[in-house]
């Protein structure tokens, strides 16, 4: 899929990963730190994460396609390596959510109930939600880069800095 209605593909799906990989990052970092959100979202963490997971290559398949159609240009080269880099960034977020998900499901409801599985005991627990906070903020960092480079290789001669005139004539 390189265009939908006469545009580029990744023009379009690249609005789905920057809404999903922010949405996925807040999503696990909340039920990481906080087993009733773990609970609560129940299979719809890692679904959403396998949803930002797939979006990506296929963004990123569509923004080559897209690159091999426009002019040769640095900014455009550096925003493909920046989009190269996301991939391993959505894995970590669907593996980590992957596995809030499942420690959700095995932990008992509240702390002093019997039953379920110690895997959600504090140290666990920790180191989980350290590494939530770490993959989610790298996610949404790259993220924010790679927009960046794209907007400054999409508008960087394509705009006036100054007003041309307006539609009302005035």
């Amino acid at each position: 899929m390189n265009l939908v209605n006469g545009l580029p593909a990744h023009v379009l799906l690249v609005h789905v990963v920057v809404v999903l990989i922010p949405l996925t990052a807040l999503a696990l970092v909340t039920a990481a730190l906080w087993p009733r959100a773990a609970r609560r979202l129940g299979p719809l963490l890692p679904l959403l994460a396998l949803l930002a997971l797939i979006s990506v290559p296929l963004t990123t398949h569509a923004g080559e396609w897209l690159e091999r159609h426009v002019d040769d240009d640095a900014l455009v080269r550096r925003h493909t390596e920046l989009g190269d880099g996301l991939l391993p960034w959505a894995l970590g977020l669907f593996v980590l959510a992957a596995a809030v998900w499942w420690a959700g499901r095995h932990a008992p409801a509240e702390p002093g109930q019997s039953g379920g599985r110690r895997w959600s005991a504090l140290p666990v627990r920790i180191v989980v939600g350290v590494l939530s906070l770490a993959v989610a903020a790298g996610a949404v960092v790259d993220v924010y880069r790679i927009g960046d480079s794209g907007a400054k290789a999409a508008w960087h001669d394509a705009y006036s800095k100054t007003a041309t005139g307006s539609k009302d004539g005035s």
